[in-house]
């Protein structure tokens, strides 16, 4: 590869991950609107613990399936771009803060517990599942 290339290949790398953030921005928006038309307002955050999990799950599912597959090229779209502005840690510390704010410290301390420990199992899901079915 010459040093021309590089910068096209820079510019093209840095518009797929704006393209998959865009659409992985829109999709967490969707699926919180969609929990608050299933649910009704609710208290307890789960739209943001939701996307987290099933992003941390797609995260595990998609990096095995790359590998395997020869398709690691997409990773700055689909893992970076979309998956990257799907799940949200901003999100997760307002929601934890905002709990612990109104007094709720068991729920904030649950919600901070159950997001990491479900992320990470959603994650190990995601690679068992790619490398069960892939295999």
């Amino acid at each position: 590869m010459t040093r021309q290339d590089r910068p096209g290949r820079m510019l093209g790398t840095l518009f797929s991950i704006a393209g998959g953030g865009a659409l992985g921005a829109l999709a967490r928006h969707l699926a919180g609107l969609g929990f608050l038309r299933l649910l009704g307002p609710t208290t307890f955050p789960l739209g943001i613990i939701t996307v987290n999990v099933l992003g941390s799950f797609l995260i595990g599912f998609f990096v095995v399936l790359a590998a395997q597959r020869g398709l690691t090229h997409l990773s700055p779209f689909f893992v970076v771009g979309f998956l990257g502005a799907f799940t949200t840690f901003s999100a997760f510390s307002l929601e934890a803060v905002q709990l612990y704010q109104r007094g709720d410290v068991v729920a904030s301390m649950i919600y901070v517990v159950a997001s990491v420990v479900l992320s990470i199992l959603g994650l190990l899901a995601g690679l068992a599942l790619a490398r069960m079915l892939l295999s």
